[in-house]
């Protein structure tokens, strides 16, 4: 892969790349319902501006990255340090940019960051994530669960940052 892979902050004038990156996400899940383009549209720019507003509640200091491919945007790195805790709050890439190994390197980072810290790195996932193997293959470990989404933990003492992945 040529060319750096590189993070720099999120601003408002990402927001609509950020919306595309987010629809990107859902698009076999919209597979599945009968909305005209415009329905899903529209569907899609609601779900988004509900979830950049939970972000805001629920993680307002956050780290908001955007993740860059020789200087164009490729992805988003949300991260939250707490005290006792590294949370990955997101990540996603663009359809052409998954499954060349770009987010096994930022899981890694991550990761080495949980064992400087010496915190544990803790993410959300919805139960049929393709990422969720990622994450397993990784050491994440289901801790708990609401039925949609797993809390999954990977935690430094019990796991080595696995560079092979």
């Amino acid at each position: 892969m040529k060319g750096a892979i590189t993070l720099r902050v999120a601003t408002d004038a990402d927001y609509a790349f950020m919306r595309a990156l987010y629809g990107s996400t859902r698009a076999e899940e919209m597979k599945q319902f009968p909305f005209s383009e415009e329905q899903r549209e529209r569907f899609l720019d609601q779900q988004f501006a509900a979830q950049h507003e939970h972000y805001g509640i629920h993680y307002p200091t956050c780290e908001r990255n955007i993740v860059e491919k020789d200087g164009q945007p490729i992805g988003r790195l949300w991260i939250d340090e707490w005290r006792d805790q590294i949370r990955l709050v997101d990540v996603a890439l663009m359809p052409e940019w998954r499954g060349r190994g770009i987010g096994s390197a930022l899981l890694r980072d991550i990761l080495a960051r949980g064992v400087a810290a010496g915190k544990p790195v803790t993410i959300h996932v919805e139960a049929y994530n393709p990422a969720l193997s990622l994450y397993q293959r990784f050491g994440f470990q289901q801790v708990d669960t609401n039925g949609m989404y797993y809390l999954m933990k990977w935690s430094p003492a019990a796991s080595q940052v696995n560079t092979a992945s």
